[in-house]
């Protein structure tokens, strides 16, 4: 079958399909063009006469951060900082001795266990959904 007589085929499928119904359309109203309006643009004044001064929140000063005591500076230094040290080593090509390499490795699980041995124990309440007041 060539492309004509598929065109013919549903030509014939199309006009045989039913009655079409007769819609009544009216054609679009054309609206009548608005007056351009001003943009509005506040000013410094507008927004200032919403706002009252004493409706306005002032959140409290947060308290300081916690600081951590030296010996758990470095294991998260070792934890987190060697990783990315020997990654960097490794994009950079730099070849390690094996001695700093396994150093380097040893200080990373080092550090894990440190970390993990000074966890506080005791398991957490189930109920508790870790909010704090």
């Amino acid at each position: 079958m060539s492309g004509r007589d598929d065109d013919e085929a549903w030509r014939a499928i199309v006009e045989n399909y039913g009655e079409r119904p007769q819609v009544d359309v009216p054609p679009p109203a054309v609206a009548p063009d608005p007056a351009p309006a001003e943009p509005f643009q506040p000013t410094h004044d507008d927004l200032d006469a919403r706002v009252e001064p004493e409706e306005r929140f002032v959140p409290p000063t947060p308290p300081p951060a916690p600081r951590l005591e030296l010996p758990h500076h470095l294991p998260w230094l070792g934890v987190l900082g060697i990783p990315v040290l020997l990654l960097v080593l490794l994009l950079a090509g730099v070849d390690l001795p094996s001695w700093l390499g396994y150093l380097l490795v040893s200080g990373f699980v080092g550090s894990f266990v440190y970390l993990v041995l000074t966890m506080k124990p005791g398991g957490r309440d189930p109920w508790d959904d870790g909010a704090q007041i």
